[in-house]
């Protein structure tokens, strides 16, 4: 089963031989691959060279290493979107075939902070709603979702337990959004979202921080949302100018 068969860094030639075993099914998702020492030998690699692989490979979610246990191949995501499409959570998972639904955990009204007057360029008269949820797919935890909403432009009969929000502040409200300004980061293990989202430890998260504006050029909505990095992929296409 050696590698040695082109004049590419070995650990790239380790990164495709894997890739491809995978993809041929000869190590399953969720299964564990053998160990350092039987695979760099089955390879023809130094545990070095393996061990390079691994690390990229980690940092593709292609893998994924647990302390003490072992290696093994990471589930392929449930859901893929480009960032550069405004889709709502209820429509990426729609998308994938599989039934949206939502957890309602609280909401509250006050004030607005700092930040808030910054975002939604308003008054400390003025008052902000907060929505925090959680989004499943066919009854699992998979989005956590923290909202917040100028209460000026929520209708008097909204409910937040079974509508995208983005489609309630177009048919309640009358304010469509037309864009968003994104910002998406990766954070490790959360000691409160984490639990929630029943996240392996070693899970990681994806946050997905988003103004929203109509078509007024008027923001309405921030959100931060917690995706499981194990479930999304989010990738953006990129134009030569």
């Amino acid at each position: 089963m050696s590698i040695k068969s082109d004049n590419r860094h070995l650990y790239l030639q380790v990164i495709d031989h894997l890739k491809q075993d995978i993809q041929k099914g000869i190590y399953k998702e969720r299964e564990k691959l053998p160990s350092e020492f039987d695979l760099a030998k089955q390879l023809g690699v130094s545990r070095a060279t393996l061990r390079e692989a691994l690390r990229i490979l980690e940092e593709e979610n292609v893998i994924v290493r647990r302390h003490g246990v072992g290696t093994f191949v990471n589930a392929k995501p449930l859901f893929e979107s480009g960032i550069e499409q405004l889709n709502s959570v209820t429509g990426m998972i729609e998308q994938a075939g599989m039934k949206p639904g939502t957890i309602f955990l609280n909401s509250t009204t006050t004030g607005p902070t700092e930040e808030d007057i910054r975002r939604f360029s308003c008054s400390l008269d003025d008052e902000i709603t907060l929505v925090e949820r959680v989004r499943t797919a066919n009854g699992e935890p998979v989005v956590y979702c923290l909202d917040k909403i100028p209460a000026s432009i929520l209708p008097e009969d909204y409910s937040f337990e079974d509508e995208s929000l983005l489609h309630l502040l177009e048919v309640k409200s009358n304010r469509k959004v037309t864009y968003a300004v994104a910002q998406i980061e990766p954070i490790g293990y959360h000691e409160k979202i984490s639990p929630i989202l029943e996240c392996e430890p070693e899970t990681a998260l994806l946050v997905l921080k988003q103004m929203h504006f109509d078509d007024n050029d008027v923001p309405i909505l921030y959100s931060v949302n917690y995706f499981k990095a194990d479930k999304f992929s989010f990738h953006v296409l990129r134009r030569r100018i």
